[in-house]
């Protein structure tokens, strides 16, 4: 089961009116500006502009020093390479900084490590092969920050370093003849929040003298595509970038990216950040996880149409390949729960096969995040080494939770919520269960879901989607508008799609709507005609025939003012008792199933089609109010341990009328009641 608390933006409608006045706004698009903080005229003239000025380049501590040195080897003729890293952001880093140093003459390679054999930033093998290739100088994007060892060897080894990069400064820097890092303390710059690729950026700027308007025209779309894929916020500097580069992307640009948007899009269209997020950048991505990056770079630095046409459509294939891929190691993941379903009750979920793709581990520990609602980890073992990454929900850093296993690890990095790691294979099992006893001493926040405000169905109109692509370009810091709607009653449940979404016919009054909910079949779908629901929805334009129509996309579903937090409060009490964990006998009575309820369980399941995770929509159809979770989970728990129910593998709930037992032969209910008296 897996429920988000919804937490509606609380909306000062005087304010937002009087902005609508002032900045002669729609006044939905002022409510809009209001919900997100924006609520002083300087702040709304900012945002809606999306103009801010870019900062001074040589404002970032030794930008200076930087050009400097690349100058010098410029002057002398000296080999420069270009170091960067197999994420989107890193790859086009790359290019864009490989591209001007090309165009002003130098002698430059670029190097970008393999993920799975060498992995992230600078490794000692690659700046032997370096040296070998004759390079003199150095320059790193999107990585270097935290290369100590590295940049040592670099100079035993008669090279010089400039470090670009965007990540959190260590304890120390490593030496070099610039870091350029506007996270470091003595940066006096404004901005910090660039993606590496805004830090090549400022560099090219620095090294034309400042001229911002003529980098920035040559490779705003490179820009545009690194910032979106590392998440940085798109507000100040990067909203500018990333409007500019969207028109740039739209129209030609480069090359690779043109190409690519060609084999990534099923008929033409403007791209709008979110199409970058969902289009470009996983297959940007997707090339350095399963094969190497090197082709992503030859794609975006590609000055010949057919040859870009060719890397676009073999970088799309590798796309389809890592999503093969993520699902095989989803299934094995769910299977590991099926098989030790007492795993299901950790704080933290750790999933570990041998010989999962590396490349892709990340992504399927984010899809299992969101799928339980508890930060994940997942861990691919070859013979005694592993390696794992994880993410985690908002307020519960990863970060620290595996810091603290620091000394199970051979290497270690990430942020609050995601995170990557070596350990060998023999530990996993220690890892386990310590960062579940560190997870025990925090506070484990609930996973929630940000509305902007609430709406009425009535309001939905195409007339309200130039007003909301006001607020573009969409991204962290700046997300896409989710509206509520509540109080609606379903009609009816239609099958799209080949059968694998479905559309809903909803009425409010004398209101109707259609809205859409992707990956879900009809079968699987808990909710009937007749249900009053509350819907989480982003609206978005729909092209046909040339006329543009609005469509309804449900994010998220519930019964008409479910509460959340009473759900999920009884489900992880639920938890806490399965763990028998400093359990009160008034929590342990509150998840005894008496034969009153577990007759009532077992009659639904019978009568109706019924998946596990919708234990919260039993509880409301049971006629209880979802504080009956902890006991509905429990009582599925003891049916299953009798084998009077069975969950099927589409993790469809069916009953067994062959078997017939007294709730009293279940170990786990005798469990229960000796934790309850």
């Amino acid at each position: 089961m897996h429920r988000r608390i919804w937490d509606v933006s609380a909306v000062d409608k005087e304010n937002a009116a009087a902005l609508a006045e002032a900045h002669g706004l729609d006044p939905f698009a002022a409510l809009l500006l209001s919900s997100r903080g924006i609520t002083d005229d300087a702040a709304v003239e900012a945002f809606l502009r999306a103009d801010a000025p870019l900062c001074d380049p040589f404002s970032i501590r030794d930008m200076d020093k930087a050009v400097a040195a690349v100058q010098d080897a410029l002057d002398k003729g000296e080999r420069i390479a270009v170091y960067g890293d197999y994420d989107a952001d890193g790859v086009t880093a790359a290019s864009l900084l490989y591209l001007y140093l090309e165009a002003l003459g130098a002698d430059v390679l670029c190097y970008i490590p393999d993920r799975n054999s060498e992995g992230y930033g600078l490794n000692l093998r690659a700046v032997e092969r370096l040296r070998d290739d004759g390079v003199k100088l150095i320059v790193t994007v999107d990585n270097g920050i935290s290369a100590i060892e590295e940049a040592a060897a670099i100079y035993r080894n008669g090279m010089r370093l400039v470090v670009t990069d965007h990540h959190r400064v260590g304890a120390a820097l490593p030496r070099a003849e610039a870091v350029v890092d506007p996270h470091r303390p003595d940066c006096p710059s404004k901005f910090k929040d660039w993606a590496g690729v805004g830090v090549a950026f400022k560099f090219a700027c620095a090294l034309s003298q400042g001229d911002s308007d003529a980098i920035l025209d040559d490779f705003a779309d490179l820009i545009t595509v690194g910032t979106v894929a590392d998440v940085v916020p798109l507000t100040g500097e990067n909203r500018t970038i990333v409007k500019y580069g969207l028109q740039k992307l739209n129209v030609g640009g480069n090359h690779g990216l043109a190409a690519l948007k060609n084999v990534a899009l099923s008929s033409p269209r403007a791209l709008t950040a979110n199409g970058v997020a969902f289009s470009i950048v996983p297959r940007l991505n997707a090339v350095g996880r399963i094969d190497r990056a090197d082709e992503a770079f030859e794609l975006l630095i590609s000055d010949n149409e057919e040859t870009a046409q060719q890397l676009a459509q073999k970088i799309s294939d590798c796309n389809s390949t890592r999503q093969s891929l993520e699902q095989k190691i989803m299934e094995e993941a769910e299977k590991q729960l099926l098989a030790q379903p007492e795993l299901r009750f950790d704080r933290v979920l750790v999933f570990n096969g041998e010989g999962w793709h590396g490349g892709v581990i990340g992504i399927v520990a984010a899809r299992l995040m969101e799928r339980f609602g508890k930060p994940c980890i997942v861990i691919t073992s070859d013979g005694d080494e592993a390696k794992g990454s994880g993410r985690s929900l908002e307020g519960f850093s990863l970060y620290d939770a595996i810091d603290a296993e620091r000394d199970l690890l051979t290497h270690f990095g990430g942020h609050p919520q995601a995170a990557g790691f070596g350990i060998r294979t023999a530990d996993i099992p220690v890892f386990r269960r310590r960062i579940n006893q560190y997870a025990k001493t925090v506070q484990m926040p609930f996973p929630t879901l940000s509305l902007d405000c609430k709406l009425r169905p009535g309001y939905i109109s195409a007339e309200l989607l130039p007003v909301i692509s006001m607020l573009e370009p969409f991204g962290a810091g700046n997300p896409q508008p989710l509206f509520g709607l509540f109080g609606l009653t379903i009609q009816s449940i239609q099958p799209i799609g080949n059968g694998k979404h479905v559309r809903l016919q909803l009425t409010r009054g004398s209101d109707r709507i259609q809205a859409l909910k992707f990956g879900v079949n009809a079968e699987q779908f808990p909710y009937r005609p007749g249900d009053s629901v509350d819907l989480a929805v982003r609206l978005e334009a729909n092209e046909y025939m040339g006329v543009s129509r609005v469509s309804v996309y449900i994010r998220d579903i519930r019964l008409h003012n479910t509460d959340e937090r009473t759900v999920l409060e009884s489900a992880r009490l639920y938890e806490k008792v399965r763990r028998g964990e400093n359990v009160r006998p008034s929590e342990a009575a509150a998840c005894l199933p008496d034969r009153v309820f577990a007759g009532q369980v077992y009659r639904f399941v019978r009568d109706h089609i019924f998946y596990e995770d919708d234990v919260d929509l039993l509880c409301y159809r049971l006629g209880g109010d979802g504080s009956e979770a902890c006991k509905a989970l429990m009582t599925i728990d003891v049916l299953k341990e009798l084998g009077v129910l069975r969950a099927e593998e589409s993790g469809r709930l069916v009953t067994d009328d062959s078997r017939k037992a007294p709730l009293e032969q279940s170990a786990l209910l005798q469990q229960v009641l000796r934790l309850a008296q």
